[in-house]
């Protein structure tokens, strides 16, 4: 039996940090090939660390990894990808943030990921090209949860499966869809959710980036839609997001 390489390359995305010791720090890593995983880069917070500036957070980088018995040990490291647009406006990193925190709760470690690698690279990259944050935000959110098996049923109603009518409907957390007003009478823990919000979140879930990005859509119908969502995920991960807050401060201190 051949025994595995001691060592090996990996891209990823830093998604959180943790100090440990005087000088070390244990990462959070997205990989393609590895999912997500936890190494540790010894000596990172010294003065004198080559590495340290290429393993902040929200950083995309190439990695050099050796096998340890708890941590696999960050050798070598070479930043691709700093996103400098996300980093200097306060309200695409805190969308940035979001998503990341969205996708770490979402996945477990050593399970390949490479379809989320590419949808938080893709996410990353488009927010540092100028994409409206919280658009993008309300877009990964619907591909996130079809890719983890959530995406939520928006054209039939989920208890008497009709095809659902243009008319104001009710979103299930429970059922994870949209419950028709007939269906509505004999359920309970629903959410109103009107013609228009609904109709662009069936957009956003069937049609690419590229045409959502142009779509005009008043403050009302997004700020619905993300009602919605967020009521969605917090249902599903039995907890609020801590970027939410930071998120809900930034909009206050902007108005």
């Amino acid at each position: 039996m051949t025994n595995r390489a001691r060592t090996y390359k990996t891209e990823a995305i830093v998604m959180r940090r943790t100090d440990v010791g005087e000088a070390d720090r244990v990462l959070t890593l997205l990989t393609p090939e590895h999912g997500k995983l936890r190494a540790i880069a010894k000596g990172i917070r010294k003065p004198v660390s080559r590495k340290a500036g290429h393993l902040e957070l929200l950083t995309r980088v190439d990695l050099l990894l050796a096998h340890g018995r708890d941590l696999d040990h960050i050798t070598q490291a070479q930043s691709l990808d700093v996103y400098p647009q996300v980093r200097e406006d306060l309200a695409r990193l805190a969308h940035a943030s979001y998503v990341i925190e969205l996708l770490d709760r979402f996945t477990v470690e050593q399970q390949e990921a490479g379809e989320l690698y590419l949808l938080l690279r893709w996410a990353l990259s488009t927010l540092d090209d100028g994409a409206d944050p919280g658009r993008l935000a309300r877009f990964f959110e619907l591909q996130l949860l079809a890719h983890a098996g959530y995406q939520p049923e928006l054209r039939r109603c989920t208890v008497c499966r009709r095809e659902i009518v243009a008319e104001d409907q009710f979103f299930s957390l429970l059922d994870g869809g949209v419950v028709c007003p007939r269906c509505a009478e004999t359920r309970s823990g629903l959410i109103a959710i009107g013609v228009e919000p609904l109709k662009f979140l069936r957009y956003f879930q069937a049609q690419p980036w590229s045409k959502v990005a142009g779509l005009k859509l008043s403050q009302g119908v997004v700020s619905e839609m993300e009602y919605v969502l967020q009521r969605y995920l917090v249902a599903l991960l039995e907890r609020q997001l801590k970027s939410v807050e930071f998120l809900k401060l930034i909009r206050r201190q902007a108005q």
